[in-house]
């Protein structure tokens, strides 16, 4: 995959180069995936109805001006219940420590309830420099969006507040302008045309993951989990792919399958689509469903995540 390049590096022209990390954090569902695939130009995170798809770090990279931008994308940060709902809830507040600008991404319908009430209140005690995006601002009329923006710069000291929709990309481009002139100085982290760092196996997985939670929204319960077992390359130019998605349960099972398979051909059609568009090759896409009990408290799959194992 080729990166999006805004602009070419201008330390020709009398500008040093910049380059940083971004951390999105927010509640759950407030955009921040959408936000992320917008501004680097390509699907690097997926999307989907379902709170909490994000599970681990995703890193996407954007090159504008002179600046090269790592846009980290956080799993909502929500009350925890569950040993995977610490694990991501850690990775997302470890993700916005690590980062030289935290991002808060709020739900403009939603306002600053909740969980978002919530992140806001934690932001207090975090020393790196904020930023507020207001999100889907084109749904609430704008004396709201102006009293949510008072409201939240009343509780933390944010750098600056950006109305953003990060769906239909409005706001989009000052962000970034914002930031290739805010990064710190220095080389770029990536090559110029590197737009993740996300191995391919990985996003493969993370887009079948997606297909099964869009096409299984109100049935399949949230712990489900895909892995690419095989990657092999072929002689003529296709790729074959074979994965297997993992359940708790067999009554599970048999919704992922669906009568007479039809759900799983489904969800392999839309998802080797998907994979064929971003690899720019024919793909070949088997999917298994196993179960595999318990697999939330098994500290393989949270390596295979990406996560830290929660004791």
């Amino acid at each position: 995959m080729e990166s999006i390049v805004t602009d070419r590096p201008q330390n020709d022209g009398g500008h040093q180069t910049r380059s940083g990390f971004v951390a999105l954090i927010g509640a759950p569902n407030a955009g921040k995936s959408t936000l992320l695939n917008h501004l680097v130009g390509a699907k690097v995170s997926i999307v989907s109805h379902k709170v909490q798809t994000t599970r681990a770090l995703v890193r996407g990279i954007v090159i504008h001006k002179h600046a090269q931008i790592v846009f980290v994308d956080t799993p909502g940060i929500f009350k925890p219940r569950r040993r995977l709902d610490r694990a991501m809830v850690t990775s997302a507040w470890g993700g916005a420590h690590d980062a030289d600008i935290i991002f808060f991404l709020v739900d403009a319908e939603r306002g600053l309830v909740g969980d978002a009430e919530n992140i806001l209140k934690g932001l207090k005690d975090v020393t790196r420099a904020k930023v507020l995006l207001i999100n889907k601002v084109d749904r609430v009329k704008p004396e709201t969006l102006l009293e949510l923006a008072a409201k939240a710069n009343e509780e933390v000291t944010f750098e600056q507040t950006f109305m953003i929709s990060a769906l239909k990309g409005s706001g989009c481009n000052d962000v970034l302008d914002y930031l290739a002139d805010t990064l710190p100085e220095g080389p770029w982290y990536y090559p110029e045309d590197q737009i993740s760092d996300l191995p391919m196996r990985q996003l493969a997985a993370e887009i079948t993951r997606e297909k099964l939670y869009l096409r299984l929204h109100q049935e399949l319960p949230y712990a489900s989990h895909v892995e690419t077992e095989k990657w092999e390359e072929r002689k003529d130019g296709s790729v074959r792919i074979e994965q297997v998605i993992y359940v708790q349960r067999n009554s599970q099972k048999k919704i992922v399958l669906g009568k007479g398979g039809e759900t799983i051909k489904n969800i392999s059609q839309t998802a080797r689509k998907e994979l064929a568009a971003i690899l720019e090759q024919p793909v070949h896409l088997f999917l298994f469903v196993k179960v595999r009990d318990n697999w939330g408290d098994d500290p393989e799959r949270y390596r295979e995540i990406g996560l830290d194992f929660p004791s």
